[in-house]
């Protein structure tokens, strides 16, 4: 009985091993996690939203 308790433990490790390797890759490949804005060239709305904060275009 010890002996299948190991066996799935070792299983266990090998999956856990696997997924962080897979992780670390998937961060370093994404660019750790830098984000590139893309600035508008057009004001947007939603619906009644403007782009802009409602601060900035009270002192404009």
């Amino acid at each position: 009985m010890s002996g299948s308790i190991v066996v799935v433990l070792v299983l266990l490790a090998a999956i856990a091993v696997v997924a962080i390797a897979a992780t670390v890759l998937a961060v370093l490949r994404d660019g750790r996690g830098e984000v590139r804005s893309e600035p508008s060239e057009e004001p947007w709305t939603a619906g009644n939203l403007p782009s802009e904060p409602y601060a900035l275009i009270r002192f404009k």
